[in-house]
This record gives C-alpha cells, sequence and structure tokens, in this order.
C-alpha cells in the first residue's frame, strides 16, 4: 500500500513537534503557578489602610523607607528590580495616593485595589496616547506615561486627599 507523500510527516518533524510541546507544557504550567500566587500578596492598596504596608516589603522583598511630611506621611518600597513604589498615607492611615517610577510597571490591580474596576472601565481622556495615561475621574485620577524599562505615574482618590495636599505633591 502506497501513501501520498503529503499525506505522511517525516519522524524528524513529529519529533520536533513533540519536543515543542513537552518544552511548552511546564512553562505554561509555572505562569499559571505564578499568577495564582500574585493575588495572595498583601498590598496597602489605594484606599486601604496603612496596616498593611509593612507586609508589602516583605512579599515584594523591597527595602522600605519613611518619609514624614507635614500633611501625610509616604512609605517608599523599592523592589530588587528597581521598581520604586510610594503609598502616601494621610493622617487618618489611610492610603489616598500611590505613584511608581522604574524599569517595569508594577501590578494596577495590586495598586489600585477596589478601584482597579473604575481604572478600567474609565474612559481615556483627550491625550492620552501608547505612551501615556490620562484618566481624571471623580473617584480617581491616574496619570502614568511608559515606554520599555522606563515607567512612572500616579493615582490617587481626590476626596482622600488631606487639606492642601494637590498632585505635584506626590512625587
Amino acid at each position: 500500500m502506497r501513501t501520498h507523500p503529503s499525506n505522511t510527516m517525516s519522524s524528524t518533524a513529529a519529533g520536533r513537534g513533540r519536543s515543542a510541546i513537552n518544552r511548552t507544557v511546564p512553562v505554561l504550567l509555572l505562569a499559571q503557578l505564578l499568577a495564582s500566587a500574585v493575588p495572595s500578596l498583601s498590598w496597602a492598596a489605594l484606599g486601604d489602610s496603612v496596616s498593611s504596608v509593612a507586609s508589602d516589603s516583605q512579599a515584594l522583598e523591597a527595602s522600605a523607607r519613611l518619609d514624614t511630611r507635614a500633611t501625610f506621611t509616604v512609605h517608599e518600597l523599592q523592589t530588587p528590580t528597581g521598581t520604586v513604589i510610594r503609598e502616601f498615607v494621610a493622617p487618618s492611615g489611610v492610603v489616598f495616593a500611590v505613584s511608581w517610577r522604574g524599569p517595569f510597571k508594577p501590578s494596577m490591580a495590586l495598586l489600585l485595589g477596589k478601584y482597579f474596576g473604575d481604572y478600567a472601565r474609565a474612559p481615556r481622556r483627550p491625550g492620552s496616547s501608547r505612551l501615556r495615561l490620562i484618566i481624571e475621574q471623580p473617584n480617581l485620577v491616574v496619570h502614568a506615561a511608559g515606554r520599555m524599562r522606563s515607567f512612572a505615574g500616579v493615582a490617587f482618590v481626590p476626596q482622600l486627599l488631606p487639606v492642601n495636599v494637590a498632585e505635584v505633591d506626590l512625587q
């Protein structure tokens, strides 16, 4: 019995296909494992209490620094990858703003917490582009910019800003 050449596959081509699949499966499993671990990180997200800031630095393996200003406190975390995340805390103990800068963009879901849904649904303002994001809603303001290995931004809840604090103070 003869088979048509187009209906057969060489053993080397079949072997390459199987080995690619064999290498891909462990990578996908590892990616799923890492993705499922991310939500378990404790994070003092926008609008949350300051009480979990200490666990943030431990979970992110970040060095922490505290900067006390007249109307608020800044908890600065520097990750091993070089990204600096600042959590701005009002005297009431609530995180009213977060900012970031560095070579990697942090998880917006972790930074924004319960405000992430508002962020995801918000229309982008004129002036937004692939490299620049402007969201200005009554309950959430996000200004971000970035390109490969250089990301920066700030997000805050206008109603939570302490008296006499403006966006320029959140750098």
